[in-house]
């Protein structure tokens, strides 16, 4: 597709949405949301990239009812059963992206003649956006099962799950905040407001992004020449703002243009530069991914592992806890053992500020801590730290096993 009918396809969609939101109601409105967003989501997201078929396609919209069904089944259910419905989505994911290579070349091969229209690719390809839409219907279960929405119809839940701007990379936008743009009473999203965030958006994805994505590791350090030692640090650093700039600009459209239609997004990342500690990093950095880990996995584990292990090992808990939470999201991220290091790397950062907090306050009391706190050149030494820190670990996160050995090949001790 080129640009020029990409450009024109986003501002039909923006536009067709929008009014199908605002000047429809009930069923009708539902239904009409729902094929819009269907439909842009197979031009924009698939069909765009020649990964699919309608066939593929099709099946895609499939595991999502059943999904659906678990949900209307199970979510108000006790037991086993709402953790079905709890399961699936999470179930869908491992399915799709960590079942053994083996069994991808398998089914590539025998699904191609029928569904793939172009060279088999490995089967995650097929399934832009499992990852966000798993954690945004698991969630919504727990939602129904709290009492926190209605229990989502047809055409809602199919909206919901494949609503476009934050289909492929979030963010993880839950289901009450969602509806509230179906509620006449919520007030409107200013539309300059909406339009100038796509601008700093593109601006940090297109431009900022591609001048520090010049001196990251593959654009400076994987080019068969050696490098001097201060090569490194300097590919360390600017892969952190090459990723920050890509992926909050990403989200700044996302958040704008679901703005622009009159559906609330919610923040992904608030000024982690300024983050003291990785506690505070992790509540400023993939903020919607920190709460869905924080209230599926941290709050339950961690009071089950307390009552377990007994008050006098609370913070012990705390601190196993937070190294599962962070293992997983390290796997989520990719199904490589440099992603399980670098979740781990962020799980040793928050053990630390866990435990250096504690001691803290025990040894310098309330009024010491906080003055400790208000301290600016402590914050300055803190931030710079918690800033080196994560910037360090992302090497694990960036780069494969090979091009880590390449890296460190090249670079002249």
């Amino acid at each position: 597709m080129r640009p020029e009918s990409l450009i024109l396809g986003i501002i039909i969609y923006l536009a067709t949405a929008r009014i199908t939101l605002k000047c429809l109601s009930g069923w009708r409105r539902e239904a009409a949301f729902t094929l819009v967003n269907l439909a842009g989501c197979y031009v924009f997201l698939f069909k765009i990239h020649d990964l699919y078929s309608i066939k593929i396609y099709l099946i895609y919209i499939s595991a999502v009812l059943v999904m659906y069904a678990a949900m209307r089944l199970f979510s108000e259910k006790e037991g086993w059963k709402l953790w079905l419905a709890f399961f699936i989505p999470i179930l869908a994911l491992i399915v799709v992206r960590y079942s053994p290579s083996f069994i991808f070349d398998w089914l590539s091969e025998r699904l191609h003649g029928a569904f793939f229209i172009d060279a088999i690719l490995p089967l995650p390809s097929y399934f832009i956006g499992i990852s966000y839409l798993a954690f945004r219907c698991s969630r919504l279960v727990l939602e129904v099962r709290n009492g926190q929405v209605k229990k989502p119809g047809f055409w809602e839940y199919l909206g919901f799950s494949f609503f476009v701007p934050t289909m492929s990379v979030g963010p993880i936008n839950n289901y009450e905040n969602y509806r509230r743009g179906f509620d006449p009473q919520t007030p409107a999203i200013p539309i300059g407001r909406a339009s100038l965030r796509i601008l700093v958006g593109l601006v940090k994805y297109l431009v900022l992004g591609n001048i520090c994505n010049q001196l990251t590791y593959s654009g400076l350090l994987l080019d068969d020449h050696y490098h001097p030692l201060l090569d490194l640090p300097v590919a360390v650093i600017f892969y952190y703002l090459y990723l920050y700039c890509n992926f909050s600009g990403f989200c700044d459209i996302a958040v704008g243009g679901a703005g622009l239609i009159g559906i609330h997004v919610p923040e992904n990342f608030q000024n982690p530069f300024a983050a003291r500690n990785m506690r505070e990093f992790w509540n400023r950095w993939h903020i919607t991914l920190s709460q869905y880990m924080r209230d599926v996995v941290f709050s339950p584990l961690s009071k089950f592992l307390a009552r377990l292990m007994g008050p006098a090992y609370v913070n012990h808990a705390v601190a196993l806890t937070v190294v599962v939470v962070f293992l997983l999201i390290g796997i989520w991220h990719g199904t490589g053992w440099n992603y399980a290091v670098f979740g781990l790397l962020q799980a040793i950062g928050v053990i630390v500020t866990h435990y250096y907090t504690i001691g803290l306050k025990r040894w310098l009391g309330r009024d010491g801590f906080k003055a400790y706190n208000n301290n600016r050149s402590i914050y300055a030494a803190a931030t710079t730290i918690t800033f080196c820190y994560f910037a360090a670990t992302l090497f694990f996160f960036a780069n494969s096993p090979d091009d880590m050995k390449r890296i460190l090949s090249v670079i002249r001790w």
